[in-house]
């Protein structure tokens, strides 16, 4: 059953104040003093001193927990191709959900490009602003590119979420779903629907992990991907295996695993039961996952299952991995997020579902108890501790891994993020409470 009716969905965006986000200064400006000194002539003490020294740019600016969230809108959550300007509310609601869960500021900059040059000129032009770029729904597979090039050329973290959110948060889910079989990675098979930035990212993710290329069966909409096929992008031609092993239903006979990123009723029970023992089947199409979650469990009560879906156990949601991951990156000065830095919040994810969860996570759920097995591998999304686990986790990494400007006193650092997410959500509930909306 649907939470809200379209006309709800509608009113959210446009009450009162139109869109989901405002820019608010955090210091005063009442006085003659106040306004002398927040712009001329005070403001030239502050850039007298970052011109004498680039680094005080993060003691005097906003830089340091000021994130771009930049999307041409080609590839907007399941509607496609609809453009810079229907694609923005959904970069406004990243930016909420940095706000939210992690205390950071966003802007979001939906821009008429599609040449992947020039979205990473565009970019680049904006390191000395941010302190970090998250791109967002950008097709594949002009995505690759301009992900890896700006990771190469600039000196702050950039992240496609698209690419390694799901990527993230379903390997936490994969750690857990091994160690509750206990099978070895090694030896999984894994069958993938869907080929774009997302599937891509995943299999790189897990390969790094341990699974075995050779074990990894990609489907696009033309079937499985194999090097008998012609006019196969780089990505695909990676994962592309030796020769034609069949359909679906076929591969998916004794598989291990199966992840969805594609669209709905891509698998049936047959499939399933035909799966091996203790199967995992992380189906993320949404708002209609690969199989119905019944059916699937209906089919093998031995399955462990992930959707996309919030009304369903182990979503694989991507707010899970970015607002934490660019918190920890940001609070180190990171250079770039790394690949030791995602395996640490895939880590930090699946170690936080095997601890005791407090009642209010479990009643904001609506269920009496949230406990660690085969329909709790992954921490819920609107739990606080993910902040307290996952951020330290990466900041961690990225000081072991060399890419971190600043060190951090992890345990101290634990402590000031309950703190400021604390004070976060405060000054939020006040904005709320003044606009007086009802919803």
């Amino acid at each position: 059953m649907a939470l809200f009716t379209k006309e709800e969905a509608l009113r959210y965006h446009s009450d009162k104040r139109k869109g989901k986000i405002e820019v608010l200064s955090v210091k005063p400006c009442e006085t003659q003093k106040h306004l002398s000194m927040a712009y001329t002539p005070g403001v030239a003490e502050t850039c007298r001193a970052i011109h004498a020294d680039p680094e005080k740019v993060w003691e005097y600016t906003n830089r340091g927990n000021l994130v771009a969230v930049v999307s041409n809108g080609t590839a907007v959550l399941g509607l496609g191709n609809i453009g810079p300007l229907a694609g923005k509310p959904v970069m406004e609601g990243k930016g909420v959900l940095f706000k939210t869960f992690a205390d950071i500021d966003v802007y979001d900059l939906n821009i008429s490009q599609s040449d992947p040059d020039k979205i990473i000129e565009f970019c680049k032009m904006l390191e000395p602003t941010f302190g970090g770029i998250n791109l967002e729904d950008i097709k594949a597979p002009e995505c690759f590119y301009i992900e890896q090039k700006l990771i190469q050329e600039m000196g702050i973290p950039v992240f496609h979420d698209d690419q390694h959110g799901t990527a993230i948060i379903s390997a936490g889910g994969l750690i857990n779903s091994l160690d509750i079989s206990g099978k070895k990675i090694g030896a999984i098979k894994l069958v993938v629907s869907g080929a774009g930035a997302a599937a891509v990212a995943c299999c790189r993710f897990y390969e790094s992990m341990g699974v075995a290329r050779d074990n990894i069966f990609m489907f696009d909409s033309k079937g499985l991907i194999h090097k008998g096929r012609s006019g196969l992008n780089p990505e695909k031609q990676y994962f592309a295996q030796a020769r034609d092993h069949g359909g679906m239903a076929e591969v998916m006979n004794g598989a291990d695993m199966f992840l969805g990123l594609s669209t709905k009723d891509v698998i049936d029970a047959d499939m399933v039961r035909s799966m091996a023992k203790h199967p995992v089947i992380f189906a993320c199409a949404n708002p209609d996952p690969e199989i119905p979650y019944p059916v699937a469990k209906e089919a093998r009560p031995d399955l462990i299952m992930g959707t996309g879906r919030s009304d369903f156990p182990n979503q694989i949601n991507n707010v899970l991995g970015f607002p934490f991951i660019f918190r920890g990156a940001l609070d180190v000065r990171a250079s770039a997020i790394n690949e030791q830095m995602k395996l640490a919040a895939a880590r930090a994810l699946a170690e936080l579902a095997k601890e005791p969860v407090p009642d209010e996570v479990a009643r904001a759920y609506g269920v009496d108890r949230l406990e660690y097995g085969v329909d709790y591998i992954i921490p819920k999304a609107l739990d606080p501790r993910v902040l307290e686990w996952e951020a330290p986790a990466v900041a961690k990494a990225a000081m072991d891994s060399g890419v971190a400007k600043i060190t951090l006193d992890l345990e101290g650092y634990k402590k000031e993020l309950k703190a400021r997410l604390a004070a976060s959500q405060k000054r939020h509930m006040l904005i709320v409470e003044t606009f007086g909306y009802d919803f």
